[in-house]
């Protein structure tokens, strides 16, 4: 199990999974329910379905979300993870003003959101933010869309937009009118699909403690979810220099960066590009230490008005 005592202060996965209230939500989830050798109510995390059925319980005790699934194969993220990039986003906006800024005038867009819809259901019911997914893959949106369907007070502030260009980050996306407060990735982290089985092989490996003899993606994704030409510092250059075309639209651009080494590739490219403020914020889930590279264009006088 994860140590949680590092997530955010705010993160309400902060404790321990309360196993009897989950399983009350989502029955089937007893199955994979057992004690560990600490005498602890636990799951099997390399078992995808158990991972599946545990989150659904997740976004349905805390966020309301009924009817939440995801098609097999697709990425199914792990929540508490998910809720701390959301909290430290709402940390940021509150820079501008002392306090966060809640509501549909917070505006955000969520880059890959896939068929799990996971950041804008944590934003929206947390925060009140309206919140555009996109995403180059039609079934995962259609999925998403499923979910929006299935929760009508969710669908007043999150709607969905296909991205038809997969060499394409923000155009197509981002109309001349449109504004928003900051944009979200989770951007594909490996360069090819072997890359992804293998990263999951050792992960598993130290989840069971012993040898697997066939790897498997315990948390899914597909091709656009996991992996990418150039993996995740290429992506995320590719977002960065995208980003100069909207510099006026978007308060805060971010994105995850998973490889602390491609941080210096990152911040040498906005520096070049003349960008006049960015930060890395550093997030920890247990030992597993991740950041957001946060990136802005608008000048500090100028951001109080923007909510």
């Amino acid at each position: 199990m994860t140590d949680k005592s590092s997530l955010h202060p705010r993160n309400s996965h902060r404790n321990s999974y309360d196993f009897e209230e989950l399983i009350a939500s989502v029955p089937e989830l007893k199955h994979y329910v057992f004690k560990n050798d600490y005498d602890t109510l636990t799951i099997n995390f390399s078992l995808p379905r158990a991972v599946k059925l545990l989150n659904k319980a997740l976004l349905l005790k805390y966020y309301n979300v009924k009817d939440w699934d995801i098609p097999e194969g697709n990425l199914c993220p792990p929540i508490p993870g998910r809720a701390d990039y959301v909290h430290y986003l709402a940390d940021l906006l509150a820079e501008e003003n002392g306090e966060i800024p809640t509501g549909n005038l917070v505006t955000g867009l969520d880059v890959g959101t896939g068929a799990n819809l996971v950041y804008p259901v944590i934003a929206n019911s947390s925060y009140g933010w309206k919140i555009l997914g996109t995403d180059i893959n039609k079934d995962s949106l259609e999925n998403a869309q499923k979910i929006l369907d299935s929760n009508p007070d969710l669908s007043k502030g999150i709607h969905l937009k296909f991205q038809p260009d997969c060499d394409l980050i923000f155009t197509n996306i981002i109309s001349p009118e449109d504004k928003f407060s900051f944009s979200m990735c989770n951007p594909p982290f490996h360069e090819s699909a072997e890359d992804a089985l293998q990263g999951n092989r050792r992960k598993t490996k130290n989840l069971r403690n012993n040898k697997i003899q066939k790897p498997i993606l315990n948390f899914g994704g597909n091709q656009s979810e996991l992996w990418c030409e150039g993996g995740e510092e290429a992506f995320i250059k590719k977002m960065i220099n995208e980003s100069v075309q909207f510099k006026s639209q978007v308060l805060w651009f971010t994105t995850l960066v998973s490889k602390k080494d491609n941080l210096h590739q990152l911040t040498t490219l906005l520096k070049n590009l003349k960008v006049p403020e960015f930060k890395a914020i550093d997030m920890a889930q247990g030992q597993k230490i991740s950041r957001i590279l946060a990136w802005t264009f608008i000048p500090k006088e100028k951001r109080k008005g923007w909510f």
